[in-house]
Formats: C-alpha cells, sequence, structure tokens
C-alpha cells in the first residue's frame, strides 16, 4: 500500500479489481459455454441467444429483434430464416395488426436445448445456496446494472 493510502480505498480498490477479472473470466466462460451448447443443437451462438431472448420476452417483430440484439436489420432476417428453417421458429400474423409479422418460438423444439443446460441449472441452483437472501439480491441488483450499461454500450457501438 502506498505511503498515507486509505485503507479502505485499497480494499476496494482490490475488491473492485478481482469483481473486474471475475466478471471478464465469467464472459469468456459464458460465450465458451454457450457455443457449445449452440454446436451440439447445429445452430450459432447468436442463435441461441435469439431463442433466450425470445423466450424471455415472447414473440417479438424482426424490427424488436434488431433493436435488442443490436444486428442489422438484413441481419436479423437471415438469423430469423435460419431459425425457422431449423424448426425453432414460426412467423406468425400479429393478433391486432395483420400487416405485422412476429417471430415466436416452437416450444416444442426448445426440450433439447433445456436438457442440454439442465446439470449447469443444477449446479447454479446449488451454488445460490451458498448466499443469503439479502446477499442474492445485492448481486442481483449488480449484475442487472452492469446488464443495462452493456447495452447501451452495445447500442452506442451499433449506432457507430
Amino acid at each position: 500500500m502506498a505511503t498515507g493510502e486509505d485503507p479502505q480505498q485499497q480494499q476496494r480498490a482490490e475488491v473492485v479489481e478481482r469483481l473486474n477479472t471475475a466478471g471478464r473470466e465469467s464472459s469468456a466462460v459464458t460465450v465458451m459455454f454457450h457455443s457449445a451448447v449452440a454446436a451440439r443443437q447445429g445452430l450459432g451462438a447468436t442463435e441461441t441467444k435469439t431463442l433466450d431472448l425470445l423466450q424471455r420476452e415472447g414473440p417479438l417483430t424482426a424490427k424488436e429483434l434488431a433493436e435488442r440484439t443490436a444486428l442489422a436489420p438484413a441481419s436479423v432476417t437471415g438469423l430469423v430464416d435460419r431459425l425457422e428453417g431449423k424448426g425453432f421458429v414460426r412467423r406468425v400474423k400479429h393478433p391486432t395488426d395483420k400487416r405485422r409479422v412476429l417471430i415466436e418460438i416452437r416450444q416444442e423444439r426448445l426440450t433439447d436445448l433445456e436438457e442440454t443446460f439442465a446439470d449447469w441449472a443444477r449446479e447454479v441452483g446449488e451454488l445460490y445456496e451458498e448466499f443469503t437472501t439479502g446477499e442474492l439480491e445485492t448481486i442481483t441488483r449488480f449484475l442487472a446494472g452492469a446488464t443495462e450499461r452493456q447495452r447501451r454500450a452495445a447500442a452506442r457501438l451499433a449506432d457507430g
């Protein structure tokens, strides 16, 4: 520690550094894990993340998919074509605006994907047990904040 440096500031700096390192490691491992899951299903990583988005948010238009994924509209069209060709999604008419088309997930095709995630989900469930409810709330708040900031950064990059 440098002379005159506040021990609490030093400790905080060390914790932030460890957190940044852990976040980078988690990000890298997450990409590798999702790539392995995607490969097992004959999908690309972007395809599996799009399926995850549709599973969490429900049917979306191609424009909404482009906005949420920061992909160009033409890229989204190709992405949806591939997912539809593999039987994971279908295009359906919007219930109130027949000019619009929604991309909806085919739930029956997700069984294989869910089975692929089952071991990992079980292990994460065991990890949750190592933390108090309050600690989990803090972790959730941090992850939500970090995710929102990353979403904004991705949007800025997409906007050029």
